[in-house]
């Protein structure tokens, strides 16, 4: 690789004429400043990225952390929303996954980063922020100058979903769970819990939790479970949309029909969703307002201008899957 040693070599001249140069700084001739370039660009110099996010501290860079599986609609529209909230600045963004990629943060790879993975484990974001690196959280509660949190609301979400099955007669209910170290499933998981108490002291409701993994094939082992147990018309929460189209596609091979035999509502509102049959009830949130968000409070922490945590709220968008009991 062609250094600066190697232009100012060929040049004459000293290695701080050559950065002079490359920087466009005001302190050499106009002539010596095209000369230099000149050379550079005849042996092909590239700069150093790494040595010059050194000096200066900075690579206008971000990372956006997710969990491992971050395919499909939900995180394509969160990285749009990222995208969209960094187009007009100087700021480009990586997406990062695996342990190996959290030492962007310390090595100063990034000048900061949007979380969505727990990978991730709250000490070592602390111990990170401690350091002065800039961080959003999106998947859990964390206080410290360094680390600004935008959460979704997912206890208001649960609980309308439970609501509107409650509201339209159904008084059977299974919970499609979500992964057990998901922030996300474990607030929703929380909510349902907490309405179903309120909801028992005026109903008789019949209630199970099956274990799930926020994937289709959850769904599908969820949908043969309750199959299995089927006596009469019963409604299922998944706690995402994964989760239901997994049911979806069990059921479409047995004799029961959604909507009918068994009612669904999912979380999410992804757009696969939008093409299943009957139509998925599910709840609904902006995940590009929320990635913006991100994005935009990121730049603001690495700004040192004040910056806020921010909710994202929820609403339900109703379904043919789910009917009046």
């Amino acid at each position: 690789m062609v250094s600066m040693k190697d232009i100012a070599k060929k040049a004459g001249v000293s290695i701080a004429t050559v950065s002079y140069a490359l920087n466009g700084s005001t302190k050499i001739t106009e002539a010596t400043a095209e000369k230099i370039l000149a050379i550079a660009k005849d042996l092909n110099y590239v700069p150093n990225a790494a040595a010059r996010s050194l000096k200066k501290r900075e690579t206008k860079i971000i990372g956006i952390f997710f969990i491992p599986d971050y395919s499909g609609g939900f995180f394509g529209q969160i990285l749009q929303g990222i995208y969209d909230a960094l187009r007009n600045t100087e700021y480009e963004l990586i997406v990062c996954n695996g342990k190996n990629s959290h030492r962007f943060l310390p090595e100063q790879v990034i000048d900061g980063a949007i979380v969505l993975d727990v990978g991730f484990t709250d000490e070592e974001l602390i111990k990170n922020a401690d350091l002065g690196h800039k961080i959003v959280v999106l998947d859990r509660e964390l206080e410290h100058p360094n680390i600004n949190q935008i959460l979704l609301d997912n206890k208001a979400g649960a609980t309308l979903a439970i609501d509107y099955l409650l509201e339209e007669g159904h008084r059977k209910l299974y919970i499609v769970r979500g992964s057990e170290d998901a922030y996300d499933a474990n607030q929703r998981l929380l909510a349902v819990r907490q309405a179903i108490e309120q909801y028992k002291r005026y109903y008789n409701i019949e209630y199970k939790e099956i274990e799930g993994d926020f994937d289709k094939p959850s769904g599908t082992r969820a949908a043969e479970i309750i199959v299995e147990e089927y006596t009469e018309p019963c409604a299922v929460f998944s706690l995402n949309d994964n989760m239901a189209i997994g049911m979806y596609d069990y059921l479409a091979n047995t004799k029961y029909r959604i909507g009918e035999h068994i009612h669904i509502i999912g979380f999410d509102n992804i757009e696969l969703s939008r093409y299943v049959t009957p139509s998925l009830a599910t709840i609904d949130y902006s995940k590009r307002k929320w990635g913006a968000l991100a994005a935009e409070n990121l730049l603001k922490l690495i700004a040192k201008e004040p910056v806020k945590n921010e909710q994202i709220y929820t609403s339900l968008i109703k379904g043919m899957s789910v009917q009046k009991r």
